[in-house]
């Protein structure tokens, strides 16, 4: 006899769970909401400006940059 969906589901799920998981629900914001480009747009602008005024920010970036690459090369 063969199993039906919702007992395939239990059964992945049972096994997932045996496993050591567990499930958990994430809420991410919805692409397709409309204004959704329109805000990513204008958050990049705001982060963009903030760097811009920061005049330290690029030297430290470059330092952490030097120093990863001082990992890797040893």
């Amino acid at each position: 006899m063969s199993l039906t969906v919702n007992q395939r589901g239990q059964k992945r799920q049972d096994a997932l769970r045996a496993a050591g998981l567990r499930p958990v629900q994430i809420w991410v914001p919805d692409t397709r909401r409309p204004g959704f480009a329109a805000e990513c747009h204008r958050q990049c602008r705001v982060v963009a400006a903030a760097d811009a005024e920061d005049r330290d920010l690029d030297a430290f970036l470059e330092a952490a940059l030097a120093d990863l690459a001082g990992e890797y090369e040893a």
